[in-house]
């Protein structure tokens, strides 16, 4: 573990000890993988969601440095923290020497220090879902109302705030259940699912200026939008995860020049990490007609728009991997990780394969590992 995280890991141990005699208390577990090198970074931290009503989303950390793999690191190092972490982690990033993870169903976004891990305080937004950030702000989307199926879930919004404060400085409604966003300039793009009001998704984009921090317009894409990334050539990669009957799910590309779709994949997106002109994708598509999940690899080359042979995974281990439910890539290196849910109410896996797709090593998460965050050299 870096070694501020690690001093400060043990202090607040004992610390914890000390002070919750009478509770029970999960220490972290340390598990020795594979000691890379800093490369621009000092190690990551996973998200792992944990399943809804459990209270269980928990937070890892792989150090670079000393090759140690840290689970459970939350509640430790903030003995104080009332029920740890909370429930369902649903996306986490760092910026401005702080780590934002959004925890779901509990409503918050928890704010910790980016070396430390040390808990620097919340911001609440309800149902929130995922960060982005420019110019000092953070942008927090929400769906805006309770955690339900229902055909008049209410419009969603994204929130504006600012980092030094970790206060909510202004709101911008956009579509329906509000997914994942980019910055592109001085734009805000933010993809719309509608996943609550089913079968009446929502299929569009909202685009907004973030100067007056308006909605000038909407994109019409396809239904039950997801994730949206941006790339280096003014471009957007937008899923959509279809209806699970008949509609298939897409990944779309949008120009942000002219805020038009300008091309289709076929391909199934669960996730997606872009690391240079290389888009990394696995699919875990369900049909509600054949109860079957479809599994699938492929990568994209962003720069030329076309779809590269192959899997990234090279040595056949993906057939070890049940439930694929995130992918990330080393900046530098280009190491390639890939989380494994299993069976959603169980410890999870993290694979690291090398930059050629062969599997360097794999070690134990918490329940439903998912999202992870680089932390760079201070």
């Amino acid at each position: 573990m870096h070694k501020i995280l690690f001093r400060l890991l043990c202090c607040l141990w004992l610390l914890a000890m000390a002070c919750r005699k009478g509770d029970h208390i999960v220490p972290p577990v340390v598990t020795p993988v594979d000691k890379g090198g800093e490369n621009g970074y000092l190690g990551f931290y996973l998200l792992n969601e944990g399943n809804m009503g459990s209270n269980k989303a928990s937070l890892d950390y792989y150090d670079f440095t000393t090759g140690n793999y840290n689970k459970n690191i939350y509640a430790t190092i903030n003995p104080n923290a009332v029920k740890e972490l909370g429930d369902v982690g649903n996306d986490i990033r760092i910026y401005g020497g702080k780590v934002y993870a959004v925890i779901n169903v509990s409503n918050k976004v928890e704010v910790m220090d980016a070396l430390t891990a040390k808990r620097i305080g919340q911001i609440d937004i309800p149902n929130c879902r995922y960060l982005a950030f420019a110019g000092g702000k953070a942008y927090v989307s929400s769906y805006a109302g309770p955690v339900e199926i229902d055909p008049n879930a209410p419009i969603g919004y994204v929130a504006e705030v600012d980092t030094a404060t970790l206060k909510v400085i202004r709101k911008v409604i956009v579509g329906y259940q509000p997914e994942e966003m980019a910055v592109v300039g001085n734009k805000l793009y933010v993809a719309n699912s509608g996943g609550y009001r089913v079968p009446d998704y929502d299929r569009t984009v909202s685009v907004i200026d973030l100067e007056t921090f308006k909605e000038t317009k909407k994109i019409d894409v396809a239904i039950n939008l997801h994730h949206l990334k941006a790339d280096a050539y003014g471009d957007l990669y937008v899923s959509s995860r279809g209806d699970y009957y008949t509609v298939q799910p897409s990944l779309h590309v949008i120009d942000t020049k002219t805020d038009q779709v300008k091309k289709l994949f076929d391909l199934a997106v669960s996730n997606l990490w872009l690391s240079g002109d290389t888009a990394y994708i696995y699919g875990s598509a369900f049909n509600y007609n054949t109860g079957d999940w479809t599994i699938s690899y492929n990568m994209l080359n962003v720069k030329t728009e076309t779809v590269l042979s192959g899997s990234f995974i090279t040595d056949g281990t993906e057939k070890q991997i049940k439930m694929p439910y995130g992918v990330a890539v080393h900046p530098v290196t280009k190491e390639i990780y890939v989380t494994d849910a299993r069976d959603y109410v169980s410890p999870g896996t993290l694979y690291c394969f090398d930059k050629s797709g062969k599997k360097k090593w794999s070690v134990v998460t918490g329940d439903i590992p998912a999202h992870i965050a680089f932390l760079p050299v201070p």
